[in-house]
């Protein structure tokens, strides 16, 4: 049996209230100039490569997170301590290793976090969440489990938090990450909390399954568990018969909670993550399919009660509906009802299929 957990500290932090990211001064037409943002990186690398001690970090424009420094015993510097900074001008993360004298031994912000917006040099980072020191890969060298909280100021989703989690495995020469992992981190939702990321990365779990399988026969084999009592079947009017197959995957104590819609025949037509970003799926209020938009095909809402890690750590626990609206081509998810009405703790299925109806004017 591969160590257990030998340290791990989840530390709350106080959030980052960081402003919002404006378009760049120099964008033209919507895209950056590429000679002034080739500049302005290489102004950022030089800033970070000059810094050789702790004392050069505010110089330098980068902004120590006080509350997430830790000691850590290394294989290449012995005992240092590991200082988390973020840029302050482009809100990049970087992770120091100093000595006892203050030395910058060891630094990296080849982070998965600072490539969550592609190709620029301005990232969406607001806090640090968590940090925790495990032997994640069996070579007996402590690894360190990142996870950071990010919110996008444009875009679609602009203003909802998410996380990114990331792992950097030690070795002689300091840290590494495999960008394989920290994608299937990512990509898959394993990145809930440090429990989830260990998990996968020391046990071999994984969530990955969920949003690959064929049939539903494939999600029972990995350990899907159906919620039966909102199981059914339905004629859609452009995907035909299909069962509603709601269920959940737990790892780590954290439930996913899933939607698909199966034809006759076992095969995955369509599915439906609703939690979003929510941690875990703490009660499956209701699903109804009945035509909301009054184009007279079949939508789909669900209502259900999630859980999430607050400020502080505490348990907190929220409802939240999503609606999905049948077209020719399969589902689109609605974004725009639910501005007008936030989900309350009183509302009901039926209650918010009125709602949604009165929304689209029937």
């Amino acid at each position: 049996m591969k160590k257990k957990i030998i340290c791990s500290i989840m530390a709350a932090c106080t959030m980052l209230l960081l402003p919002q990211f404006p378009i760049p001064a120099n964008a033209q037409n919507g895209r950056e100039n590429p000679d002034a943002l080739l500049a302005a990186y290489e102004s950022y690398q030089q800033r970070f490569n000059e810094i050789t001690e702790r004392s050069q970090m505010g110089e330098n424009g980068f902004e120590v997170i006080e509350g997430q420094i830790f000691p850590i015993v290394t294989e290449g510097f012995g005992e240092v301590s590991l200082i988390p900074a973020l840029e302050k001008t482009y809100h990049r993360l970087a992770l120091f290793f100093a000595d006892g004298e203050g030395n910058i031994v060891y630094k990296t912000d080849q982070l998965e976090v600072n490539n969550r917006s592609r190709g620029e040099l301005h990232q969406p980072i607001r806090e640090v969440r968590a940090v925790s020191f495990q032997e994640l890969n069996g070579d007996g060298l402590m690894d360190i489990v990142l996870i950071v909280t990010c919110m996008n100021g444009r875009g679609a989703y602009a203003g909802k938090p998410y996380k990114i989690g990331d792992v950097l495995f030690q070795d002689k020469g300091g840290f590494y990450r495999d960008y394989r992992i920290s994608d299937k981190i990512n990509r898959f939702g394993m990145n809930k909390s440090v429990e989830s990321i260990a998990a996968f990365v020391r046990d071999g779990d994984s969530a990955e399954f969920l949003y690959t399988s064929a049939t539903k026969q494939e999600l029972l084999d990995n350990g899907f568990e159906i919620a039966w009592e909102q199981c059914h079947y339905r004629q859609f009017e452009k995907l035909g018969r299909l069962e509603v197959v709601p269920g959940t995957y737990t790892m780590a104590n954290f439930a996913t909670f899933m939607i698909y819609l199966v034809n006759e025949q076992g095969y995955i037509v369509w599915s439906f993550q609703p939690m979003g970003e929510y941690d875990n799926l703490y009660a499956l209020k209701g699903i109804t399919c009945r035509d909301i938009d009054g184009d007279g095909m079949k939508d789909i809402l669900v209502l259900a009660r999630y859980s999430y890690g607050g400020s502080e750590n505490e348990l907190m626990t929220e409802n939240d509906y999503a609606i999905y609206y049948q077209r020719t081509g399969g589902f689109y998810e609605d974004t725009e009802m639910k501005k007008q009405y936030p989900c309350r703790d009183e509302d009901t299925v039926s209650g918010l299929v009125e709602k949604a109806r009165a929304y689209w004017g029937w």
